[in-house]
């Protein structure tokens, strides 16, 4: 068995209120080529007040699966920015979109793409709001909490459990949700899921293309609050096999029309056009979710489009109070826990509101 060593908190904490003469930490953060998240600190001169006062950065292309060692160079340009729940003080954490060094967005910048979908559709004022389950292991590869070498007890009272032996690591969700409201992430809710050791939480409603940043940021804030508890998050949607749920991103949709009195007839056209495109969809909901869509542990399957009101065993899920009032938001369950919500995003506001010259999230999903 391997060492593991983890965070030094009480030690740091001698240091964390060291003052910085008036410089700033900006911790950038962007997509590598794996899906996964990168990130370096710099100094600056002074809290900036918008996204136009942070510099454009660059990193090794090469070390992260983005470039070649030849051509190393990508650049980062800030896209947003948002309290650092680490260092707090005045410092801040910063998204990046990575473009190459001619000028066209990197292999992994999907947002680039889905922002032009955004802007050619933004008087539909379209909502988002994701659900996002992950599943936490220990720093050995055992599921947390989980009997060594063996398996708790059935599925059953873990979903929104309380007490010893229901859920377990619960101050590390704790820990996120507190950091990422400091942030400014609008995380909406939290939830222990159905596999004991899986949870929830909920980003949005957001707007466009913040859906996606927001959601990007709150997985880094995740993963770094992790580590001070020396615990491992997993974004793979199903991982565990045998009798256990998988981990997806269920997405929801409202677009400005389907929140009005009337609206479900807006819901209703989507859905058609969801149904047209549902292989289309499938190709950029996420690696391995063949593995989760199975018809079992509430899905569909992943070859048969469906829809149904308070249904969890469909494609697309309408809530019963939306059925009921006749207007407001429907759910894709098919979207993994490992998407790219920048692509997730894309393609719905493409299916449903319209294509745009120019843009193919399909083709753009390929790039990769």
């Amino acid at each position: 068995m391997s060492s593991t060593v983890l965070s030094q908190a009480p030690i740091l904490a001698k240091y964390s209120d060291l003052p910085q003469n008036g410089k700033v930490i900006a911790e950038y953060v962007w997509i590598d080529g794996t899906n996964g998240l990168r990130t370096k600190g710099r100094t600056l001169d002074k809290k900036p007040t918008s996204i136009d006062e942070l510099p454009e950065w660059n990193f090794d292309g090469s070390s992260t699966e983005q470039a070649p060692g030849h051509d190393s160079d990508i650049y980062l340009r800030p896209v947003a920015m948002y309290a650092d729940p680490f260092r707090r003080g005045d410092n801040i954490l910063v998204l990046a979109e990575t473009y190459n060094s001619d000028g066209t967005p990197n292999k992994k910048n999907h947002r680039a793409a889905a922002s032009k979908l955004f802007e050619a559709h933004k008087d539909e004022e379209i909502w988002f709001g994701i659900e996002q389950e992950y599943t936490l292991f220990d720093q050995y590869g055992d599921v947390y909490g989980w009997p060594k070498g063996g398996f708790p007890g059935p599925q059953g009272p873990y979903y929104c459990g309380v007490g010893t032996g229901k859920v377990y690591a619960r101050d590390v969700i704790e820990a996120h949700y507190k950091a990422c409201l400091y942030a400014g992430i609008n995380v909406s809710g939290i939830n222990a899921e159905v596999m004991p050791s899986q949870w929830e939480f909920q980003v949005g409603p957001n707007l466009g293309i913040s859906m996606g940043d927001e959601l990007w940021m709150a997985r880094y804030v995740l993963e770094r609050v992790a580590e001070d508890f020396g615990v491992k998050v997993s974004f793979h949607p199903k991982p565990l096999q045998g009798d256990w749920n998988g981990a997806g991103c269920h997405t929801n949709v409202s677009t400005k029309a389907m929140r009005t009195k009337g609206g479900m007839a807006d819901i209703e056209a989507a859905i058609e056009k969801l149904s047209k495109r549902h292989l289309e969809h499938i190709g950029v909901y996420g690696e391995d979710n063949d593995k989760r869509l199975t018809g079992k542990h509430e899905t569909a399957s992943i070859s048969q489009f469906s829809y149904g009101v308070a249904n969890r065993g469909c494609s697309i899920r309408i809530p019963r109070s939306v059925s009921k009032d006749g207007y407001g938001y429907f759910e894709d369950r098919r979207p993994a826990s490992n998407i790219d919500p920048y692509l997730v995003t894309g393609i719905m506001v493409e299916t449903v509101c319209g294509p745009v010259d120019g843009v193919d999230m399909v083709s753009e999903a390929a790039r990769e």
